[in-house]
Protein backbone atom coordinates (compact mmCIF):
# COMPACT_ATOMS: atom_id res chain seq x y z
CA UNK A 1 0.00 0.00 0.00
CA UNK A 2 1.46 2.99 -1.06
CA UNK A 3 1.64 6.23 1.43
CA UNK A 4 -1.37 8.26 1.87
CA UNK A 5 -0.27 11.78 0.97
CA UNK A 6 -3.57 13.11 1.39
CA UNK A 7 -2.38 13.03 5.24
CA UNK A 8 0.82 15.67 4.92
CA UNK A 9 0.74 18.98 4.68
CA UNK A 10 1.09 20.46 1.20
CA UNK A 11 4.81 21.08 1.71
CA UNK A 12 5.50 17.53 3.13
CA UNK A 13 3.61 16.05 0.23
CA UNK A 14 6.07 18.47 -1.98
CA UNK A 15 9.01 16.74 -0.63
CA UNK A 16 7.93 13.77 -1.01
CA UNK A 17 6.96 14.34 -4.41
CA UNK A 18 11.11 16.07 -5.33
CA UNK A 19 12.33 13.01 -3.86
CA UNK A 20 10.16 10.25 -5.93
CA UNK A 21 13.08 10.30 -8.29
CA UNK A 22 11.19 7.48 -10.81
CA UNK A 23 8.44 9.25 -10.46
CA UNK A 24 9.66 12.34 -11.83
CA UNK A 25 11.61 10.32 -14.34
CA UNK A 26 8.40 9.06 -15.15
CA UNK A 27 6.34 12.47 -15.72
CA UNK A 28 9.15 13.96 -17.47
CA UNK A 29 9.42 11.23 -19.62
CA UNK A 30 5.24 11.34 -20.22
CA UNK A 31 5.30 14.85 -20.83
CA UNK A 32 7.49 14.77 -23.80
CA UNK A 33 5.78 12.08 -25.06
CA UNK A 34 2.60 13.53 -24.75
CA UNK A 35 3.84 17.02 -25.65
CA UNK A 36 5.13 15.78 -28.92
CA UNK A 37 2.35 13.61 -30.03
CA UNK A 38 0.30 17.26 -29.40
CA UNK A 39 2.24 19.13 -31.17
CA UNK A 40 3.06 16.98 -34.37
CA UNK A 41 -0.84 16.31 -34.35
CA UNK A 42 -1.48 20.03 -34.47
CA UNK A 43 1.14 20.48 -37.36
CA UNK A 44 -0.53 17.85 -39.00
CA UNK A 45 -4.12 19.32 -38.69
CA UNK A 46 -2.53 22.65 -40.39
CA UNK A 47 -5.43 25.11 -38.61
CA UNK A 48 -4.83 24.23 -34.69
CA UNK A 49 -5.40 27.07 -33.73
CA UNK A 50 -8.66 27.31 -35.63
CA UNK A 51 -10.02 24.66 -34.37
CA UNK A 52 -8.96 25.83 -30.44
CA UNK A 53 -11.32 28.92 -31.52
CA UNK A 54 -13.68 27.03 -32.43
CA UNK A 55 -13.53 24.74 -29.23
CA UNK A 56 -13.24 27.85 -27.25
CA UNK A 57 -16.73 29.02 -28.69
CA UNK A 58 -18.21 25.80 -28.35
CA UNK A 59 -18.20 25.46 -24.44
CA UNK A 60 -18.49 28.91 -23.66
CA UNK A 61 -21.98 28.79 -25.75
CA UNK A 62 -22.85 26.00 -23.65
CA UNK A 63 -22.35 27.12 -20.57
CA UNK A 64 -23.75 30.25 -21.01
CA UNK A 65 -26.78 28.47 -22.26
CA UNK A 66 -26.58 25.13 -19.76
CA UNK A 67 -29.79 25.22 -18.46
CA UNK A 68 -31.72 24.98 -22.07
CA UNK A 69 -29.30 21.98 -22.63
CA UNK A 70 -29.79 20.24 -19.63
CA UNK A 71 -33.41 20.44 -20.04
CA UNK A 72 -33.28 19.31 -23.05
CA UNK A 73 -31.11 16.28 -22.45
CA UNK A 74 -32.84 15.45 -19.24
CA UNK A 75 -36.28 15.73 -21.93
CA UNK A 76 -34.44 13.43 -24.29
CA UNK A 77 -33.06 10.74 -21.69
CA UNK A 78 -36.13 10.65 -20.36
CA UNK A 79 -37.87 9.68 -24.03
CA UNK A 80 -35.58 6.85 -24.40
CA UNK A 81 -36.61 5.27 -21.39
CA UNK A 82 -33.53 6.41 -19.01
CA UNK A 83 -34.19 8.58 -15.46
CA UNK A 84 -32.58 11.11 -14.86
CA UNK A 85 -31.17 12.51 -11.38
CA UNK A 86 -29.99 15.98 -10.89
CA UNK A 87 -27.58 16.04 -7.80
CA UNK A 88 -26.95 19.40 -6.37
CA UNK A 89 -24.11 18.12 -3.29
CA UNK A 90 -22.06 14.53 -3.85
CA UNK A 91 -24.37 13.28 -0.92
CA UNK A 92 -27.55 13.52 -3.07
CA UNK A 93 -25.97 11.85 -5.46
CA UNK A 94 -23.95 9.17 -3.82
CA UNK A 95 -27.58 8.55 -1.78
CA UNK A 96 -29.25 7.80 -5.52
CA UNK A 97 -26.76 5.89 -6.58
CA UNK A 98 -27.12 3.69 -3.71
CA UNK A 99 -30.57 3.36 -3.61
CA UNK A 100 -30.63 2.50 -7.60
CA UNK A 101 -28.19 -0.20 -6.50
CA UNK A 102 -30.36 -1.28 -3.62
CA UNK A 103 -33.47 -1.28 -5.32
CA UNK A 104 -32.23 -3.45 -8.22
CA UNK A 105 -30.61 -6.27 -4.93
CA UNK A 106 -27.21 -5.58 -6.66
CA UNK A 107 -23.95 -6.83 -5.11
CA UNK A 108 -21.27 -6.41 -7.88
CA UNK A 109 -20.36 -3.30 -9.22
CA UNK A 110 -18.10 -2.93 -12.26
CA UNK A 111 -17.23 0.91 -13.10
CA UNK A 112 -15.16 2.57 -15.97
CA UNK A 113 -12.61 5.72 -14.95
CA UNK A 114 -14.60 8.80 -14.58
CA UNK A 115 -13.26 11.36 -12.43
CA UNK A 116 -16.44 12.69 -11.39
CA UNK A 117 -16.94 9.69 -9.41
CA UNK A 118 -13.34 9.61 -7.66
CA UNK A 119 -14.97 13.86 -7.08
CA UNK A 120 -17.77 12.11 -5.11
CA UNK A 121 -15.86 9.78 -3.18
CA UNK A 122 -18.17 6.97 -4.34
CA UNK A 123 -16.52 3.80 -3.76
CA UNK A 124 -15.97 3.87 -0.22
CA UNK A 125 -19.61 4.89 0.04
CA UNK A 126 -20.64 2.11 -1.90
CA UNK A 127 -17.74 -0.45 0.16
CA UNK A 128 -19.45 0.67 3.30
CA UNK A 129 -22.34 -0.79 2.35
CA UNK A 130 -20.56 -4.53 1.77
CA UNK A 131 -20.46 -3.89 -1.63
CA UNK A 132 -17.69 -5.27 -4.16
CA UNK A 133 -16.72 -2.18 -6.58
CA UNK A 134 -14.26 -3.41 -9.22
CA UNK A 135 -12.31 -0.03 -11.34
CA UNK A 136 -11.79 -1.83 -14.88
CA UNK A 137 -9.92 0.75 -16.57
CA UNK A 138 -6.01 -1.23 -16.21
CA UNK A 139 -4.50 2.23 -14.39
CA UNK A 140 -7.30 2.29 -12.22
CA UNK A 141 -7.78 -1.06 -11.29
CA UNK A 142 -3.70 -1.06 -10.16
CA UNK A 143 -4.27 1.81 -7.73
CA UNK A 144 -7.58 0.52 -6.34
CA UNK A 145 -5.84 -3.11 -5.83
CA UNK A 146 -2.39 -0.78 -4.34
CA UNK A 147 -5.22 1.31 -2.44
CA UNK A 148 -3.61 4.27 -4.43
CA UNK A 149 -5.23 7.49 -5.89
CA UNK A 150 -4.82 8.88 -9.58
CA UNK A 151 -1.80 10.99 -10.10
CA UNK A 152 -2.74 12.16 -14.08
CA UNK A 153 -6.04 12.77 -15.35
CA UNK A 154 -5.27 10.69 -18.34
CA UNK A 155 -2.89 8.25 -17.29
CA UNK A 156 -3.67 7.58 -13.58
CA UNK A 157 -1.07 5.28 -12.44
CA UNK A 158 1.56 7.22 -14.52
CA UNK A 159 3.34 7.26 -11.24
CA UNK A 160 4.18 3.92 -10.85
CA UNK A 161 6.82 1.09 -12.78
CA UNK A 162 6.35 -2.42 -13.95
CA UNK A 163 8.14 -3.82 -11.07
CA UNK A 164 5.47 -2.10 -8.62
CA UNK A 165 2.84 -3.10 -10.72
CA UNK A 166 3.97 -6.79 -10.77
CA UNK A 167 4.61 -6.26 -6.57
CA UNK A 168 0.69 -5.31 -6.11
CA UNK A 169 -0.49 -8.36 -8.43
CA UNK A 170 1.86 -10.71 -6.72
CA UNK A 171 0.66 -9.26 -3.30
CA UNK A 172 -3.05 -9.08 -3.86
CA UNK A 173 -3.99 -11.18 -7.10
CA UNK A 174 -1.51 -14.44 -6.27
CA UNK A 175 0.03 -13.62 -9.98
CA UNK A 176 3.20 -15.64 -10.33
CA UNK A 177 4.48 -14.10 -13.80
CA UNK A 178 7.16 -11.98 -14.98
CA UNK A 179 7.41 -7.92 -14.86
CA UNK A 180 6.68 -7.99 -18.76
CA UNK A 181 3.86 -5.18 -19.72
CA UNK A 182 2.37 -8.04 -22.33
CA UNK A 183 2.20 -10.42 -19.79
CA UNK A 184 0.86 -8.38 -16.86
CA UNK A 185 -1.23 -6.35 -19.18
CA UNK A 186 -2.79 -10.14 -20.55
CA UNK A 187 -3.36 -11.23 -16.38
CA UNK A 188 -4.91 -8.23 -15.61
CA UNK A 189 -7.39 -9.08 -18.69
CA UNK A 190 -8.27 -11.96 -17.79
CA UNK A 191 -9.07 -11.38 -14.25
CA UNK A 192 -11.28 -8.38 -15.31
CA UNK A 193 -13.49 -11.18 -17.70
CA UNK A 194 -14.41 -12.49 -14.81
CA UNK A 195 -15.60 -9.28 -13.14
CA UNK A 196 -17.61 -8.03 -16.19
CA UNK A 197 -19.17 -11.17 -16.51
CA UNK A 198 -20.62 -11.57 -13.04
CA UNK A 199 -21.67 -8.06 -12.52
CA UNK A 200 -25.09 -7.25 -11.93
CA UNK A 201 -24.20 -3.01 -12.08
CA UNK A 202 -22.27 -1.24 -14.37
CA UNK A 203 -21.28 2.74 -13.87
CA UNK A 204 -19.29 5.13 -15.65
CA UNK A 205 -18.00 8.22 -16.24
CA UNK A 206 -19.30 10.82 -19.33
CA UNK A 207 -16.92 12.55 -21.72
CA UNK A 208 -19.79 14.75 -23.48
CA UNK A 209 -23.76 13.83 -23.51
CA UNK A 210 -25.34 15.13 -26.32
CA UNK A 211 -28.74 17.32 -25.79
CA UNK A 212 -30.06 16.46 -29.03
CA UNK A 213 -30.08 12.88 -28.36
CA UNK A 214 -29.75 12.15 -24.67
CA UNK A 215 -26.86 10.06 -25.69
CA UNK A 216 -23.59 10.28 -23.41
CA UNK A 217 -20.48 9.53 -25.07
CA UNK A 218 -16.88 7.45 -23.78
CA UNK A 219 -13.80 7.94 -25.24
CA UNK A 220 -11.27 5.48 -24.15
CA UNK A 221 -8.65 3.41 -25.33
CA UNK A 222 -9.37 0.15 -23.74
CA UNK A 223 -12.34 -2.02 -23.93
CA UNK A 224 -13.43 -1.99 -20.78
CA UNK A 225 -16.36 1.01 -20.70
CA UNK A 226 -17.64 -0.81 -23.58
CA UNK A 227 -18.17 -3.86 -21.94
CA UNK A 228 -19.46 -1.90 -18.18
CA UNK A 229 -22.17 0.40 -20.44
CA UNK A 230 -23.42 -3.22 -22.05
CA UNK A 231 -23.06 -6.20 -20.32
CA UNK A 232 -25.07 -5.21 -16.85
CA UNK A 233 -28.62 -5.25 -16.80
CA UNK A 234 -28.47 -2.03 -14.28
CA UNK A 235 -26.42 1.01 -15.84
CA UNK A 236 -25.58 4.24 -14.24
CA UNK A 237 -23.68 7.30 -15.68
CA UNK A 238 -22.60 9.90 -13.63
CA UNK A 239 -21.63 13.26 -15.35
CA UNK A 240 -20.72 16.84 -13.93
CA UNK A 241 -23.31 19.35 -15.37
CA UNK A 242 -20.87 21.31 -17.86
CA UNK A 243 -19.60 17.70 -19.35
CA UNK A 244 -22.43 18.50 -22.39
CA UNK A 245 -22.78 19.83 -26.02
CA UNK A 246 -25.52 21.01 -28.10
CA UNK A 247 -25.47 18.28 -31.03
CA UNK A 248 -22.88 15.50 -32.74
CA UNK A 249 -21.64 18.26 -34.48
CA UNK A 250 -19.82 19.98 -31.70
CA UNK A 251 -19.38 16.45 -30.06
CA UNK A 252 -16.90 15.90 -33.72
CA UNK A 253 -14.88 18.91 -33.00
CA UNK A 254 -13.92 18.74 -29.25
CA UNK A 255 -13.24 14.85 -29.56
CA UNK A 256 -10.83 15.80 -31.93
CA UNK A 257 -9.38 18.41 -29.94
CA UNK A 258 -9.31 15.84 -27.10
CA UNK A 259 -7.97 12.73 -28.39
CA UNK A 260 -4.63 14.68 -29.69
CA UNK A 261 -4.27 17.36 -27.15
CA UNK A 262 -4.60 13.89 -24.68
CA UNK A 263 -2.18 11.58 -25.75
CA UNK A 264 -1.38 12.52 -29.75
CA UNK A 265 -4.19 10.39 -31.20
CA UNK A 266 -5.96 11.07 -34.10
CA UNK A 267 -9.04 9.94 -32.63
CA UNK A 268 -8.94 6.94 -29.54
CA UNK A 269 -9.46 3.59 -30.44
CA UNK A 270 -12.65 3.20 -29.00
CA UNK A 271 -15.85 6.41 -29.22
CA UNK A 272 -18.67 4.72 -27.51
CA UNK A 273 -22.17 6.07 -26.88
CA UNK A 274 -25.38 5.30 -25.29
CA UNK A 275 -28.63 6.08 -25.49
CA UNK A 276 -31.11 5.14 -23.08
CA UNK A 277 -32.11 1.84 -22.45
CA UNK A 278 -31.84 -1.87 -24.45
CA UNK A 279 -34.96 -2.04 -27.00
CA UNK A 280 -36.67 -5.06 -28.00
CA UNK A 281 -34.36 -6.27 -31.20
CA UNK A 282 -31.28 -5.44 -29.25
CA UNK A 283 -29.17 -8.05 -27.67
CA UNK A 284 -27.11 -5.74 -25.36
CA UNK A 285 -26.87 -2.91 -23.21
CA UNK A 286 -28.83 -2.33 -20.53
CA UNK A 287 -32.57 -2.58 -18.91
CA UNK A 288 -32.47 -0.12 -16.44
CA UNK A 289 -30.76 2.91 -17.27
CA UNK A 290 -30.01 6.20 -14.92
CA UNK A 291 -28.20 9.50 -15.84
CA UNK A 292 -27.14 11.26 -12.69
CA UNK A 293 -26.13 14.80 -13.05
CA UNK A 294 -23.92 16.25 -10.47
CA UNK A 295 -23.31 20.13 -9.40
CA UNK A 296 -21.29 19.77 -6.77
CA UNK A 297 -20.04 23.52 -6.58
CA UNK A 298 -20.19 24.17 -10.36
CA UNK A 299 -23.32 26.34 -10.77
CA UNK A 300 -21.53 28.91 -8.06
CA UNK A 301 -18.88 29.12 -10.52
CA UNK A 302 -21.16 30.19 -13.62
CA UNK A 303 -21.43 33.97 -14.10
CA UNK A 304 -18.08 34.75 -12.28
CA UNK A 305 -14.53 35.20 -13.37
CA UNK A 306 -13.70 31.58 -13.25
CA UNK A 307 -16.49 30.35 -15.32
CA UNK A 308 -13.85 29.53 -18.31
CA UNK A 309 -12.57 26.69 -15.82
CA UNK A 310 -16.04 24.86 -16.66
CA UNK A 311 -14.27 24.66 -20.24
CA UNK A 312 -12.09 22.00 -19.22
CA UNK A 313 -12.45 18.65 -21.20
CA UNK A 314 -10.29 16.75 -19.00
CA UNK A 315 -7.10 16.22 -21.79
CA UNK A 316 -4.24 16.80 -19.39
CA UNK A 317 -2.69 18.59 -21.72
CA UNK A 318 -1.80 21.38 -19.19
CA UNK A 319 -0.38 19.35 -16.80
CA UNK A 320 1.77 17.80 -19.79
CA UNK A 321 3.79 20.93 -20.15
CA UNK A 322 4.06 22.08 -16.44
CA UNK A 323 7.00 22.86 -14.92
CA UNK A 324 5.62 22.28 -11.20
CA UNK A 325 3.78 19.54 -12.19
CA UNK A 326 6.73 17.69 -13.75
CA UNK A 327 8.50 18.05 -10.23
CA UNK A 328 6.13 17.67 -7.87
CA UNK A 329 3.93 14.58 -9.27
CA UNK A 330 -0.24 14.85 -9.39
CA UNK A 331 -0.50 13.21 -5.50
CA UNK A 332 0.91 16.77 -4.13
CA UNK A 333 -1.84 18.68 -4.79
CA UNK A 334 -4.33 16.31 -2.49
CA UNK A 335 -7.29 16.67 -4.76
CA UNK A 336 -8.88 14.38 -7.72
CA UNK A 337 -8.14 17.11 -10.33
CA UNK A 338 -4.08 17.42 -10.25
CA UNK A 339 -1.70 20.20 -12.45
CA UNK A 340 -3.16 23.62 -13.34
CA UNK A 341 -6.82 22.87 -14.29
CA UNK A 342 -6.58 21.03 -10.75
CA UNK A 343 -5.13 24.11 -8.88
CA UNK A 344 -7.93 26.36 -10.48
CA UNK A 345 -11.11 23.91 -9.96
CA UNK A 346 -10.01 22.30 -6.81
CA UNK A 347 -10.02 25.33 -4.76
CA UNK A 348 -13.51 26.32 -6.50
CA UNK A 349 -14.82 23.19 -5.95
CA UNK A 350 -13.59 22.55 -2.45
CA UNK A 351 -12.73 26.11 -0.99
CA UNK A 352 -9.72 27.67 -0.25
CA UNK A 353 -9.53 27.03 3.21
CA UNK A 354 -8.86 22.75 1.59
CA UNK A 355 -6.55 24.36 -1.22
CA UNK A 356 -4.99 27.40 -0.72
CA UNK A 357 -1.72 26.21 -1.52
CA UNK A 358 -2.51 25.50 -4.88
CA UNK A 359 -2.75 28.61 -6.64
CA UNK A 360 0.44 29.30 -5.72
CA UNK A 361 1.88 26.04 -7.16
CA UNK A 362 3.03 27.90 -10.27
CA UNK A 363 5.94 29.51 -12.28
CA UNK A 364 2.94 31.38 -13.80
CA UNK A 365 5.12 30.57 -17.04
CA UNK A 366 1.54 30.23 -19.32
CA UNK A 367 2.48 27.24 -20.57
CA UNK A 368 -0.59 25.40 -19.76
CA UNK A 369 -3.25 28.59 -21.73
CA UNK A 370 -0.67 28.00 -24.30
CA UNK A 371 -1.28 24.36 -24.71
CA UNK A 372 -5.24 24.12 -23.59
CA UNK A 373 -7.48 23.05 -26.53
CA UNK A 374 -10.33 25.46 -24.89
CA UNK A 375 -8.23 28.18 -24.60
CA UNK A 376 -9.04 28.56 -20.71
CA UNK A 377 -6.51 31.21 -19.56
CA UNK A 378 -5.06 29.26 -16.66
CA UNK A 379 -2.47 30.88 -15.22
CA UNK A 380 -4.06 34.12 -15.46
CA UNK A 381 -7.42 32.45 -13.35
CA UNK A 382 -4.62 31.38 -11.00
CA UNK A 383 -3.03 34.84 -10.61
CA UNK A 384 -7.08 35.99 -10.11
CA UNK A 385 -7.34 32.79 -7.01
CA UNK A 386 -4.12 34.65 -5.43
CA UNK A 387 -5.97 37.93 -5.46
CA UNK A 388 -8.85 36.93 -3.97
CA UNK A 389 -7.27 35.38 -1.38
CA UNK A 390 -5.29 38.50 -0.52
CA UNK A 391 -9.13 40.32 -0.36
CA UNK A 392 -10.63 37.71 1.66
CA UNK A 393 -8.11 38.54 3.98
CA UNK A 394 -6.35 35.09 3.73
CA UNK A 395 -2.65 36.69 3.47
CA UNK A 396 -0.39 36.00 6.60
CA UNK A 397 0.66 38.61 8.55
CA UNK A 398 4.32 38.22 7.53
CA UNK A 399 3.17 38.16 3.50
CA UNK A 400 1.53 41.28 4.64
CA UNK A 401 4.27 42.98 5.95
CA UNK A 402 6.87 41.63 3.25
CA UNK A 403 4.77 43.15 0.81
CA UNK A 404 4.54 46.51 2.64
CA UNK A 405 7.87 46.58 3.10
CA UNK A 406 8.82 45.74 -0.45
CA UNK A 407 6.57 48.23 -1.66
CA UNK A 408 8.70 50.90 0.51
CA UNK A 409 11.86 49.61 -0.81
CA UNK A 410 10.53 49.37 -4.70
CA UNK A 411 9.52 52.92 -4.68
CA UNK A 412 12.55 54.48 -2.79
CA UNK A 413 14.82 55.24 -5.38
CA UNK A 414 17.89 55.20 -2.72
CA UNK A 415 17.15 52.17 -0.71
CA UNK A 416 17.17 50.26 -4.41
CA UNK A 417 20.15 51.70 -5.52
CA UNK A 418 22.24 50.58 -2.17
CA UNK A 419 20.70 47.29 -1.66
CA UNK A 420 21.33 46.69 -5.74
CA UNK A 421 25.21 47.81 -4.82
CA UNK A 422 25.97 45.30 -1.74
CA UNK A 423 23.51 42.44 -3.16
CA UNK A 424 26.37 40.46 -4.30
CA UNK A 425 28.48 41.16 -1.24
CA UNK A 426 25.56 39.86 0.95
CA UNK A 427 25.04 36.80 -0.87
CA UNK A 428 28.94 36.09 -1.57
CA UNK A 429 28.90 33.30 1.53
CA UNK A 430 25.91 31.31 -0.64
CA UNK A 431 27.00 31.71 -4.22
CA UNK A 432 29.46 29.10 -6.03
CA UNK A 433 29.81 29.01 -9.79
CA UNK A 434 27.60 32.16 -9.87
CA UNK A 435 24.80 30.21 -8.57
CA UNK A 436 23.34 30.82 -4.99
CA UNK A 437 22.70 27.52 -3.60
CA UNK A 438 20.92 27.10 -0.59
CA UNK A 439 20.13 30.86 -0.17
CA UNK A 440 19.15 32.68 3.26
CA UNK A 441 15.77 33.24 4.30
CA UNK A 442 12.90 33.96 1.53
CA UNK A 443 15.45 32.43 -1.16
CA UNK A 444 15.75 29.66 1.04
CA UNK A 445 12.69 27.49 -0.65
CA UNK A 446 13.33 28.75 -4.05
CA UNK A 447 17.30 27.32 -4.06
CA UNK A 448 16.66 24.19 -2.54
CA UNK A 449 15.77 22.45 -5.49
CA UNK A 450 16.01 25.26 -8.44
CA UNK A 451 19.06 27.37 -9.45
CA UNK A 452 19.04 31.32 -8.70
CA UNK A 453 21.50 33.34 -10.68
CA UNK A 454 24.28 35.70 -8.51
CA UNK A 455 23.94 38.95 -9.14
CA UNK A 456 26.36 40.75 -11.20
CA UNK A 457 29.97 41.89 -10.38
CA UNK A 458 28.52 44.75 -11.82
CA UNK A 459 25.25 46.51 -11.69
CA UNK A 460 23.91 47.93 -14.19
CA UNK A 461 24.03 51.75 -13.29
CA UNK A 462 27.69 51.09 -12.34
CA UNK A 463 28.74 49.84 -16.24
CA UNK A 464 26.27 52.68 -17.42
CA UNK A 465 28.55 55.34 -15.31
CA UNK A 466 31.77 54.17 -16.65
CA UNK A 467 30.71 53.27 -19.91
CA UNK A 468 29.69 56.77 -20.15
CA UNK A 469 32.51 58.67 -18.74
CA UNK A 470 34.79 56.59 -20.91
CA UNK A 471 32.92 57.99 -23.71
CA UNK A 472 33.23 61.57 -22.83
CA UNK A 473 37.11 60.98 -22.87
CA UNK A 474 37.08 59.16 -26.26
Amino acid sequence: MSLNLKDLAYEKRVEKGLADNFMRQAVSSAQERLKKGRLSEAEIIGNWEEWRSLGAQIRNHTLNHLDYYLTQLSDNVAKRGGKVYFAEAKEEANDYILKVIKARNGQKIVKSKSMVTEELGLNRVLEKEALEVVETDLGEWILQLDEDPPSHLVAPALHKNKAQIKDTFESKQDYTGTDSPAELTAFARQQLRKEFLSADIGITGCNFAVAESGSTTLITNEGNARLVSSLPDTQITVMGMERIVPTWEELDVLVTLLTRSAVGQKISTYLTANTGVRLEDEVDGPEDYHLVIVDNGRSKILGTEFQEALNCIRCGACSNVCPVYRHIGGHAYNSVYSGPIGAVLSPLLDGYENHQELPHASTLCGACTEACPVKIPLHEQLVMHRQKMVELGMSSKSEKVAMQGFAQWASTPSAYKLSAHFARTALTRWIKAEQINHGPGPLKAWTDSRDFKAPSKQTFRSWYKKRAKEGVKK
